[in-house]
């Protein structure tokens, strides 16, 4: 049993995708600091002069956690991301298939950040067509505060004996910990594809609904490689 945890992200990359398909269940972890400017509130699409960032606008006041930021709603970004993806993609392969699929993320009223990348990330995992169960880390019993006891705590609440960590986890986490504690810890390795896109060239690590709108329910295979 492999369980991988990560913190809800706003149309999040190809590789997020990877890592959910990967693991057996997978836990999106709401209840530690929100990062500004990382991925938790904005990720890029591509457009014809490049990539271009879709942000969520948020009231935050450090050191709130990732469930307690809120959406201002007031600067309808909705509307804002909506006209960016009909500007880039409505002549996109797949475009009737899949606008109609995203526009609830666009329609909605959403009260916090936590509530509108948990829907994101599970109704993209859906279209893609991963069956890995997603758990809300708030919704579970409490986990310790530090980093690695709380990931451990997170494997054996599943019984799990594998936790799957991005690559840049072996800078930072006590490998150590996990051995002394039975958890072994595999490191995600993905490379990313080079697949067809609208406009010139290619430009990696966009979001995934890039490749949703070229390739549809063909996705998940040119995601996986």
């Amino acid at each position: 049993m492999m369980v991988a945890v990560h913190q809800p992200q706003y149309l999040p990359w190809l590789g997020y995708f990877d890592k959910i398909a990967a693991a057996d269940v997978f836990v999106l972890l709401d209840n530690v600091q929100f990062k500004k400017n990382e991925w938790q509130n904005r990720n890029r699409i591509k457009t014809a002069a490049g990539p271009q960032w879709l942000t969520v606008p948020v009231r935050y006041k450090f050191p709130e956690r990732i469930n307690e930021v809120s959406v201002n709603n007031q600067e309808h970004w909705g509307n804002k991301h909506r006209q960016a993806i009909v500007t880039n993609y409505r002549k996109a392969p797949c475009w009737n298939e899949i606008s109609t699929i995203l526009e609830p993320i666009f329609a909605g009223s959403w009260e916090s950040i936590s509530q509108l990348n948990i829907f994101t990330v599970k109704l993209l995992a859906k279209t893609l067509g991963i069956a890995t169960p997603l758990y809300v880390a708030s919704e579970l019993p409490p986990f310790p505060e530090d980093p690695d006891l709380r990931l451990i705590a997170i494997a054996k609440h599943f019984a799990a004996d594998t936790y799957l960590a991005g690559k840049g986890g072996i800078d930072y986490m006590n490998l150590a910990c996990f051995r002394e504690n039975g958890v072994r810890v595999k490191f995600q390795q993905y490379n990313h594809p080079v697949y067809r896109q609208l406009f010139n060239g290619f430009e990696p690590f966009m979001s995934v609904v890039d490749l949703l709108f070229n390739y549809g329910e063909d996705s998940l295979k040119i995601l996986r490689g």
